[in-house]
């Protein structure tokens, strides 16, 4: 196989005729020439020289660059366009000669008859746009073998990290693909546009910021709403309800809002989620009917409306259990690409494996490869993902002393270390009644939760009072009593 294109174009001393591309010249060669469409190279470099403000604005606006180019020298004559242009210097024969000259390119390029061809190529620039888009395509498919070719080598040499390997060529390949596709132009008028009308729906009370809204004012108020990019951890013991919470996030923004939403269960059946969220959204205590309560006509309309909004809504669970970070990111970039999903919740971190040589011999290795893969694909994904995780028995070992009645704090996190530093936020649940003494204060506090949130990169920290309503499985927004400790 052909030889990756990269080195080629970095050997620009004692190249070829500028009119032969690198495996043009020798035809009796066995091996097979890399995609490549010479001519429309030729055409496009034409009707920059012809009409640099016309067709160099073109090629900058449509993200070509030098690496496009299969013939190192026409990358190397429009990397000295690129330069003129920006410079605002004439673009004209003379000169660009010179400057060829000047570097000791000049030979390498063809010499001065090469460079004159190439001003006279393009007769018309009718076709800058067709054969722009032959250029890059044809670069795509370098990309694809080259990518391929290398895959095909770590095949071999890398047999013990089977999972690694797959994620990481995974990503390369879905790399070549949306940088074919992508275009990040944007124009100050879009951009002006864009914050007005944030504006606009931030002093209409339809949004809390540029976030996505969670449901829970006061979150919002302190987090201005779920980021692309950042990770939310929750953190909570067990039997604190941190599923609950999470799935009262995720209607919120898959129901309420349409926002097509991925849930990764590790602990539940999907089954067992949608039994859940079916019961919380038509606020009906499926425990009622183990104490002999039939459900009156209300109930089943309510039910069976819940059933239509589920059933129609554009959530994916996926309930593998102990499932891999890069299994994990695999899927995610899967359905982001086909269902263009907004939002990610997984429950829960620690169940979670890596397959690493280093993540076999620690566990807090594994974990922290984990955390750290969690926030890259919210940060490649562009999208904001909720992480939940179980804390350690600090909270328990500080009931009845003076540290707080079982209060979470941050460090009670396990493997607390790189979940912390990854975590964009941390909201820890609590419910008081859980640690209460005797049946007199669980009843009191029965009820009221709390989530703390401990860390928060883009906002203030504090407490958010809750209530949980533990029939139904929901949590709502709570305001502050004269009882609750701030």
């Amino acid at each position: 196989m052909a030889t990756d294109t990269q080195s080629t174009k970095s050997k620009m001393k004692g190249g070829p005729a500028l009119q032969k591309g690198p495996q043009e010249a020798d035809h009796s060669s066995s091996e097979r020439a890399l995609p490549h469409a010479i001519g429309p190279e030729k055409s496009i470099l034409s009707s920059m020289f012809q009409d640099p403000q016309e067709y160099v604005a073109a090629a900058i606006e449509n993200k070509l660059t030098d690496q496009h180019f299969y013939h190192p020298a026409h990358g190397a004559l429009f990397t000295i366009l690129l330069e003129f242009f920006e410079q605002n210097l004439p673009i004209e024969l003379v000169s660009l000669t010179q400057t060829l000259m000047d570097r000791s390119l000049l030979p390498s390029v063809g010499g001065p008859a090469a460079i004159t061809e190439i001003y006279t190529y393009a007769p018309t620039h009718a076709h800058f746009a067709h054969h722009l888009d032959i250029v890059k395509d044809k670069y795509v498919l370098r990309s694809v073998i080259s990518q391929c070719t290398e895959a095909i080598t770590r095949a071999y040499d890398e047999q013990e990290e089977v999972e690694a390997l797959l994620d990481n060529v995974e990503q390369q390949v879905l790399a070549i693909r949306e940088g074919a596709e992508k275009n990040t132009e944007v124009t100050v008028e879009s951009s002006v546009a864009q914050v007005l009308d944030q504006l606009q729906d931030f002093l209409a009370g339809k949004s809390q910021g540029n976030g996505i809204p969670t449901g829970y004012p006061d979150i919002d108020k302190m987090s201005s709403g779920l980021k692309a990019g950042e990770m939310f951890i929750i953190a909570a013991r067990p039997s604190m309800g941190k599923t609950s919470f999470a799935m009262n996030l995720v209607e919120h923004m898959c129901l309420d809002q349409g926002l097509p939403s991925m849930v990764f269960s590790l602990e539940m059946s999907a089954t067992q989620l949608v039994e859940r969220l079916l019961y919380a959204r038509s606020r009906f205590a499926k425990s009622s009917l183990m104490k002999g309560y039939k459900p009156v006509k209300a109930d089943l309309l309510n039910i069976k409306k819940a059933a239509e909004e589920i059933k129609n809504c554009k959530l994916y669970i996926d309930d593998t259990p102990s499932i891999s970070i890069n299994e994990l990111r695999a899927k995610a970039r899967r359905k982001k690409k086909e269902g263009d999903i907004k939002v990610i919740a997984i429950d829960y971190l620690q169940l979670m494996r890596s397959n690493s040589k280093q993540a076999q011999n620690s566990r807090e290795r594994e974990v922290a490869e984990i955390s750290a893969g969690l926030k890259a694909l919210a940060k490649e994904l562009e999208i904001p993902i909720i992480v939940l995780a179980q804390l350690n028995r600090g909270p328990e070992s500080r009931v009845g002393n003076s540290g707080g009645g079982g209060k979470p704090r941050m460090s009670d996190l396990r493997e607390s270390g790189s979940i912390e530093q990854d975590a964009d936020m941390v909201g820890l649940l609590y419910r008081s009644a859980y640690y209460a003494d005797n049946q007199e204060d669980r009843d009191e506090e029965d009820g009221k939760a709390q989530l703390v949130i401990a860390k928060n990169r883009n906002g203030p920290t504090g407490d958010v009072p809750l209530t949980f309503i533990k029939e139904i499985m929901r949590f709502e927004s709570r305001a502050w009593g004269d009882d609750d400790e701030e």
